[in-house]
């Protein structure tokens, strides 16, 4: 009996990514993703039941690379609030503009609701973050440093501000990924109005 292992796992997570980003969803194959891995399918099926199932995986194994530094920053208390959220922000934003997250999106948009990926990809992504940053912001209402409020709807009001100059452009191929002084700017805007509603 073979032993799994998390960096076979990490592996096969890996070259999935590759293969979901070159060729799309639909045209993905467990064969492929097992071919360009070294190994059987037998394998790829120990490790990931469905390919719907490692198709989510990927997404949130690469949410959490690049996010994770991001997510991080949400500490309560050891900045200020706006420099805190225009860290916090500016990261969140570069990560939209990859092609990584880009192509991500649109694949998950493209699948029919009753696929279930959609909501899967919601709980283990956007979900999960809103979460944490209505946490950061709980806590920083909580120390006085922002007012009182439904921190959840807080948060998604932050994330729509902090996205809304690009998300739209980009998943629509509409506008180029931006430069980090814009980056800078569109985040500082963001913040500038989240602020507005919740400084003290």
């Amino acid at each position: 009996m073979r032993v799994k292992t998390e960096a076979k796992r990490e592996a096969i997570l890996e070259v999935a990514s590759q293969v979901f980003q070159e060729m799309g969803y639909e045209r993905a194959s467990m064969d492929e993703i097992a071919a360009r891995c070294g190994g059987s399918k037998v394998t790829l099926y120990g490790y990931f039941p469905s390919k719907q199932q490692l198709f989510l995986e990927v997404a949130r194994h690469v949410g959490e690379r690049h996010l994770g530094p991001a997510f991080d920053d949400l500490v309560p208390g050891s900045d200020e609030v706006v420099t805190v959220l225009r860290r916090f922000g500016e990261k969140f934003v570069a990560f939209m503009c990859t092609p990584e997250a880009v192509g991500t999106y649109r694949m998950v948009l493209a699948q029919p609701l009753q696929s279930g990926i959609a909501r899967g990809f919601y709980e283990l992504g956007p979900r999960r973050g809103n979460e944490t940053v209505a946490a950061y912001l709980q806590a920083e209402m909580e120390a006085g440093r922002l007012r009182q409020a439904d921190a959840s709807a807080a948060a998604a009001q932050l994330m729509a501000l902090i996205g809304a100059e690009v998300h739209h452009p980009l998943l629509m191929g509409a506008m180029a990924a931006p430069t980090r002084q814009r980056i800078r700017q569109m985040v500082e805007r963001a913040v500038a109005v989240f602020m507005a509603a919740y400084s003290v």
